[in-house]
């Protein structure tokens, strides 16, 4: 079982180094292909999805809906089952 960790990426010089969570449109056990959006995110300035960067299963949800989480912490895991 190889787990990929989805972290928040870079959000550009004017959004700043922290979103919080909006909403999941993923549970654990769902099978997402790359590119999937896994869940939304809100700054002051921007809303915006995530996409996944693996094909998997979602494992994990490690940020909880309403959550802020700074850029490159962890959304969740996939296992890639590579």
């Amino acid at each position: 079982m190889a787990v990929e960790d989805v972290k928040l990426p870079d959000l550009g010089e004017d959004a700043g180094d922290m979103a919080r969570v909006a909403f999941w449109y993923v549970d654990p056990g769902d099978q997402v292909e790359s590119g999937d959006e896994l869940l939304q995110m809100l700054t002051d300035k921007a809303t915006f999805d995530v996409p996944s960067p693996v094909a998997g299963k979602v494992v994990e949800l490690v940020a909880d809906e309403d959550q802020e989480v700074l850029v490159g912490g962890v959304l969740c895991r996939i296992d890639t089952g590579d």
